[in-house]
């Protein structure tokens, strides 16, 4: 059987991929989700490119995931008034909003968030420039926050602001993003991910502006605020997806705690149920280079050993010079990371009480293909959540999501191990299903005589209808 990469890979969209050649390239050489960074462009580029990403999938037979990124409060600095400074070690510098937007100078810059002054104390460590620069609070008068520089470096226009330790208490969801989720509606995007959420209401709130703009997707939980970190669990609930952005939630914390802390995202997320990305600076050098770092693969790798269910390229796929090539490395460092197994298996599995019959339906498949050495699994599916939880049990072979929902196809995207399949049975309970189930694999040759595999299907076409599991042999 050819090997198959369990890993999905998200590709960010952007001006290096606006060619169509070079968007039919990137889905061909592996990408399963695409993400629309609703932080750049307009409207129309949004539109364009989704519409090129799904005529590129068609062509290929493929089902494409689209995930829809708000940009959240990302706090900034504003522009200088002569281009960026040099700010050196020992430096004072102000930080206030009451400046114009475009009067930045050596001394001070305007900053997008008012109530700044009201967020920090004196002492505080503020970041800027992805924590790059480090600046100390000496003083507070009125709205301007006056600062000492402890660590310089050059500052230009836009550049990100955050306090060490979280605590600026800007909402999660803008006016910008109120838009942005009507347009998500509009594209019908399959996650949409919520930025710097702070606790589970930030989400809610999310979903409920949602599903009043017509659409049903997954919700993306982007773990970036420290606060975020006290209130995991309750955003992990929250979400159908939570995302490890490594860039605020570093600049954050701190680097030193980071790797603990994306370790335990992971975790937890597969314990709770749910898909979990690692995103931000995974491949960035090669925005420029046609190769990773070695030290990008181990990176690459580590997440892949510990369990994340994808893996996201941003500035690499939207604007770097090589897109292509940086899913090409991806790909290649999935598979070898994947040969590995080091996976482990959520720890609730062995001690659950299942309540619903397709969960228990789905871990004993597991279980049983763990135990029997089975080659595949098949899961007729409805919602796709059979599938869903087989992928949190560990699976080492693949999971085949067998289904006539596009929606449902367009979500499995994002599920480690697991692959859409499209079919539309005639009937669901009689063996002519399983067998036409078999059929549809082997003409993708997907399955060969001699292997075993093991079958889910439900005797009804509904939602949570998944009630049997076979164990089949294929035969010529």
């Amino acid at each position: 059987m050819k090997e198959i990469r369990h890993t999905k890979i998200i590709a960010t969209l952007g001006p290096a991929t606006d060619d169509p050649r070079v968007m039919r390239d990137l889905l061909a050489a592996g990408v399963d989700v695409v993400r629309i960074n609703f932080s750049h462009g307009n409207a129309d580029d949004q539109r364009r490119r989704v519409e090129m990403a799904r005529a590129a999938a068609e062509s290929l037979g493929r089902d494409l995931g689209v995930l829809g990124d708000l940009q959240g409060p990302k706090i900034r600095v504003e522009s200088f008034r002569d281009g960026p400074i040099e700010l050196q070690d020992g430096d004072t510098f102000t930080l206030d909003p009451d400046l114009p937007a475009d009067a930045g100078t050596q001394q001070a810059v305007s900053v997008s968030y008012a109530p700044l002054a009201s967020d920090v104390t004196v002492g505080d460590v503020l970041l800027l420039n992805d924590g790059a620069i480090e600046l100390k609070v000496a003083a507070i008068e009125g709205n301007a926050v006056h600062c000492t520089v402890t660590v310089g470096g050059r500052l230009s226009d836009r550049k990100g602001l955050n306090r060490l330790g979280g605590g600026l208490t800007a909402t999660a969801l803008t006016d910008k993003d109120l838009e942005d989720i009507k347009l998500a509606s509009e594209l019908q995007v399959d996650f949409l991910a919520v930025s710097f959420p702070r606790d589970a209401g930030d989400l809610a709130r999310a979903r409920e502006l949602l599903i009043r703009a017509g659409l049903e997707a997954w919700i993306v939980a982007k773990i970036e605020r420290a606060e975020a970190i006290d209130n995991l669990e309750d955003i992990i609930r929250a979400s159908e997806t939570v995302m490890v952005a490594r860039g605020d939630l570093g600049v954050e914390i701190g680097d030193a705690e980071l790797p603990a802390v994306q370790k335990r995202i992971i975790a937890d997320s597969r314990e709770y149920n749910r898909v979990v990305v690692t995103a931000t600076q995974m491949m960035e050098s090669m925005i420029q280079n046609p190769l990773p770092t070695r030290a990008e693969v181990l990176d690459v790798a580590n997440a892949v050993m510990d369990g994340t269910d994808a893996v996201m390229l941003s500035a690499e796929t939207a604007t770097g010079r090589y897109p292509v090539k940086a899913v090409e490395a991806m790909h290649r460092v999935c598979i070898g990371a994947e040969r590995q197994h080091t996976v482990a298996r959520s720890s609730s599995l062995s001690r659950r009480h299942f309540r619903r019959t397709d969960e228990a339906i789905a871990m004993a498949a597991i279980y049983t293909a763990d135990n029997m050495g089975a080659d595949a699994i098949l899961a007729l599916t409805e919602s796709g959540t059979t599938p869903m939880w087989m992928s949190r049990a560990a699976a080492r072979i693949p999971i085949y999501a067998l289904t006539p929902h596009e929606r449902t196809r367009r979500r499995m995207t994002l599920c480690r191990g697991v692959t859409p399949i499209a079919f539309a049975p005639d009937e669901v309970s009689g063996a002519q299903t399983i067998i036409d189930a078999i059929a549809c694999l082997r003409e993708r040759g997907l399955l060969e005589p001699g292997e075993r595999v093991l079958v889910t299907k439900g005797d009804l076409m509904n939602p949570g209808g998944t009630n049997t599991l076979k164990i089949v042999t294929i035969t010529d």
